[in-house]
Parts: structure tokens; sequence; C-alpha cells
């Protein structure tokens, strides 16, 4: 836009009144603007006109300008002095520090050598340094105020002298053996995992030790207060002895629930390989977290559930819920394909799924894997007493009852 046109304060009003709010429309670097508020205050006589009117010429130099009240006042001023604006920029050097870079290397050394000690103390023996020892290093440091210490140690000079990174330490428990486990066909072989029942107001809620078996299935769910080494040993025993056939393998993650010497000791008096996770090797544990969600998870949900409920959980688990997920509960079991090439990929089909009982029975000769005291027949009266839906209905039946006892006794869960 031509703006040069605009020789009245009259059209200057009528602009500003049809501009309303714009940007700048002035074009160039900072001495092209000096220039034209230059040229603007001469036109318009700025210097002998009323007050009103040095008013309406501001808001005008300030819309096309762009510049703050403030910096058009500055630049005013000096046009009323000298009958000019020109640039005075200067580029300041700023304060020169009073502490060197070699007060601050200093400083550093002092904190080594005294393990890092408080400023006061810092201070004190700069002071020390100085005055006693007369160690002209440290004719500045001895003056120095406690406060200014603590600057000097957030700084980069300070920080790049004392600050040392070292790499985390894994810390190496010599229990279990970390590699994945090889059943090779035989039952016996458990994964297992803890699932944690919620917090509420600081407080821990149940522990569900979740275990399966990794041939077929069979799955064994143990419902503890806490896993401290008290509710832990009872629980291994109760769940090692629900199982039908004998255990030569238990397998879990690093957690310290399991990896201690309480557990190795218990598992070794049994004559079970105790094996844990490899890391970076996420399906080592794979079976167990799966069934974390699909069993554990849909069953009792993410609710807090406290502590004091933990017998009674158990109770169902050992009555209602084991029993069916055994006997009632269909699961995928893959078969393994090998292509031409060696690769081999796993297929999981429908005519495939059967019951953890249904697996253990199809093995080839499933009796030489159970305990003494069970035999099939035992595990088949079991299996036939009520169908699938029947026993489902019974597991749900229970678990509304069970809740309803837990929301009734502690109410602040529902």
């Amino acid at each position: 836009m031509d703006e040069t046109r605009i020789r009245t304060l009259e059209e200057v009003e009528q602009f500003l009144s049809g501009m309303g709010q714009v940007c700048p429309v002035l074009q160039g670097g900072k001495d092209d603007a000096y220039a034209w508020i230059e040229r603007t205050l001469f036109r318009f006589h700025y210097l002998r006109i009323n007050k009103n009117s040095k008013g309406i010429v501001r808001r005008y130099i300030m819309q096309l300008s762009g510049y703050s009240r403030q910096q058009i006042t500055r630049l005013i001023n000096q046009y009323r002095k000298s009958g000019q604006i020109r640039r005075s920029q200067r580029t300041v050097k700023g304060f020169e520090p009073i502490y060197t870079r070699a007060d601050i290397q200093l400083l550093a050394m002092v904190d080594r050598l005294v393990d890092g000690v408080s400023g006061t103390t810092v201070k004190a023996y700069c002071k020390r340094a100085y005055e006693v020892f007369h160690d002209q290093r440290f004719v500045r440091l001895a003056c120095i105020s406690v406060s200014h210490i603590y600057n000097l140690r957030s700084g980069r000079v300070y920080q790049g002298i004392r600050r040392k990174l070292t790499k985390t330490k894994s810390a190496k428990v010599n229990i279990g053996q970390r590699r994945k486990p090889r059943p090779n066909g035989d039952p016996g072989h458990l994964r297992v995992d803890s699932v944690h029942q919620g917090d509420m107001d600081g407080k821990k809620g149940v522990y569900h030790i979740n275990s399966v078996d990794e041939v077929t299935q069979w799955e064994i769910v143990i419902t503890v207060e806490r896993i401290s080494e008290q509710f832990m040993i009872p629980a291994l025993e109760s769940l090692l002895e629900q199982f039908p056939f004998v255990i030569t393998g238990f397998h879990a993650d690093n957690g310290s629930e399991y990896i201690n010497r309480h557990v190795a000791k218990l598992l070794n008096n049994l004559m079970i390989r105790l094996t844990k996770s490899r890391p970076r090797y996420s399906n080592d544990n794979a079976l167990a977290e799966s069934k974390n969600n699909s069993v554990v998870r849909k069953t009792f949900g993410h609710i807090h559930i406290p502590q004091k409920h933990a017998s009674l959980m158990d109770e169902f688990n050992r009555k209602q819920l084991n029993p069916c997920l055994n006997f009632h509960r269909p699961c995928h079991f893959p078969t393994i394909e090998t292509d031409s090439k060696g690769k081999q990929k796993k297929r999981y089909r429908q005519k495939d799924m059967m019951t953890p009982y249904e697996k253990l029975k199809s093995l080839t000769n499933a009796k030489q894997y159970l305990k003494e005291h069970i035999t099939l027949e035992m595990l088949e009266r079991g299996a036939m007493k009520q169908s699938d839906l029947g026993a489902w209905e019974q597991v749900q039946k229970a678990r509304n009852k069970l809740f309803d006892i837990i929301f009734e006794q502690s109410p602040h869960v529902a």
C-alpha cells in the first residue's frame, strides 16, 4: 500500500477507523523503519500539533510499524532532542565474572577431596587454605559466599569435572538357571507367574499365583495374602500337591518371590529343577502370562480385593475354578508344520482343541507321569461328574457368592 498519499490528520483518522487491528505493513529492516518514522513525524509536524493530534499520529505509527507504545515514545524523544532518529545499538560485553574457570576447578578439587561436604564446610576449607596456609590459589574463594558455592556447583564447568556417569550394574543371583524350559513332550514342567489384585489407599490387594503345565496346559491358581516367605512356601507346596502328575521343572520370571533361597530349597528337596527367564526373551514365560489375562483377570477382574479375603478366594480356586479349568475348559494345542526350507510354523486347528485332562490322557503311556495315589480312572470320574456348561454354571454362582461376601465385608472396594 502507498501510505504517502495520507497527508492530513483527518485522513489518518479515517485510515485508523477503517483498518482496525491489522498486522504491520512496513517492509525492510530497522534502519528503514526508523527513517519512515522520522519522515512521518516531520510530515505531520508532530512537535507543533496539539496533544490529541499527537495521540493520533502515535497510533498511526504504532499501527504500521508494529512497535510498542514504549518504543515509539523513546524514538519520539530522540526526534525531539536531535531532530532525527538513528540507531544507537551497541553490544554490551556484560559483567566480568569474579570467579574464573580456575577457581571453579579448584572448588571441584576441594569437593572431591572432602567428599562433597556442605557449602559452609567448603568455605571454611577455602578460607583456612588462604589465611592459615597462605595458598594464593584461594585468594578469591576465601571470600566466597556459601550460596554462591552452590551456584558454582550447578554450573557447566563444575558439573563437567565432578559428574561421573556409571552404567547400571546388574545384580547377579546365582539361583536358578537362565534358559527356556525344554519339556520334550513330557508333562510336569510348570510356567509360573504372579498376578496382583490392585492397590487402594496405599494398601496392597491379594496375589494370585498362576501355574500352567507347558505340555498339557493343566492350570492351578493359588491366592495368597502377600508374596513373602511366610505365605509363598505353603502356597507353593499346595500348588505342587494339586497337580496329578509328578513335577520336574519350575520356570518363573526374575521376581524375588520365586528366585530366592527358600523357594530354591523347597524345589531342591522335591527334585524339581528351577529355571528363570532370560533377558530380552519375552516368550520364555509367555504361556503363564497369557493365562494371566485369559483366566485370572477374566475371573477376578482388576478391582482391589483386600488381603483378608485371600483364604476365601483360595478355597474358591481349589473347589470350583481349578477343576473347571482342567476338566471343562478346552485349550488350543499347536501342530508344528515344517516347510521345504526347514522353517517351523505352529498351526492352531479347531480339531486339536481339548481340555488339559484330555491332553494328558492322550499322551503315550500317560500313567507313567501320574503320582502314586492318582489314577486315570479317578481323573475320568472327575471329568464326567458334570458337563462343561454345568461346571461353568457352578463356577459363576460360586464366584457371585464370593464377591457378595467380599463386598459385604469390604464395601469400599465395590
